[in-house]
Parts: structure tokens; sequence; C-alpha cells
């Protein structure tokens, strides 16, 4: 598995929104400027997730994108999915029948590793990274600003 951009910049944008008051929406140019995005990209990103269901998109002058469940709700494995990003081990796509017992044995191990990376990332929430960064945060003695 490989974290790609779009992944990255999927769960910056909505660990952005889980940090807004009463996670109230902002504009795609806020997040952008906030996490250093570009606004264009984000905005396909957040249309993606808002069809998965993650996020509402509200209009007006006081609109903009909003988390649609609590972040303890909302999985890092559902946010890669909603964009497409692949956690499947690329190696796994070609495995050829006829495998060898030993290499069959080196698939199978994968295979499992796959499995629990695949139920780790549906087990971690946008709250544990939140969490996660605040306590990194805290350690290095940095202020309440949050750029992920």
């Amino acid at each position: 598995m490989k974290l790609t951009t779009r992944g990255h910049y999927s769960v910056k944008a909505l660990l952005d929104l889980s940090l807004r008051p009463n996670f109230g929406p902002a504009s795609v140019r806020e997040i952008a400027q906030r996490q250093d995005l570009p606004a264009p990209y984000l905005e396909k990103l957040l249309i993606a997730m808002r069809r998965a269901g993650l996020v509402h998109s509200l209009r007006g002058s006081q609109g903009g994108y909003q988390l649609a469940h609590p972040p303890s709700n909302i999985s890092l494995g559902q946010i890669l999915q909603a964009v497409g990003e692949s956690i499947q081990p690329l190696f796994l796509e070609d495995v050829p029948p006829d495998l060898a017992a030993a290499d069959w044995v080196t698939v199978s191990l994968w295979k499992r590793l796959h499995q629990k990376l695949r139920e780790a990332l549906f087990n971690i929430s946008l709250e544990d990274l939140y969490y996660d960064a605040r306590s990194w945060q805290a350690a290095q003695g940095e202020s309440a600003s949050f750029v992920v």
C-alpha cells in the first residue's frame, strides 16, 4: 500500500474540518489555505468524500463543507476508500496461480498482513488522529495552531 497525495490531502482536509467549532462548515479556500493545499484539487477530493457520505456541503456565504458524522465515526479507511485509494498491496494483484509452496507461504503471509492493515485503517478514526497530533504538538512544545 502506498499513501498518495490524494489520500494524504483527503485526511488533512477532514482532520481540518474536525477542528472546527461544533464541526461547522469551512470553505475550500479556508481549508486549502490553512493546510497549504491546492484549492482546485481539494475541491475534487471533497466532492468525492461528499458522494461517499463523509461530508456535507452547504451553500451560501457561511457555507462550505462540514463533517457528516462525528470524528469518532469516520475512519481513515473510509476516507481513503472514498477518494479511490487502494489499500491492496500492489504485488498481490498479479499473483500467478502456479506458485511454488515456498512462494505461496510468502503470499499467504502478505495477505494476512494486508488484512491486519485493512482492519487497522478502518479502526483508526479522525478523533484518534486528532489526539495523536495534539500529543505530538504538546511533546514539541507547540501552541494550539494546527497544520496536519
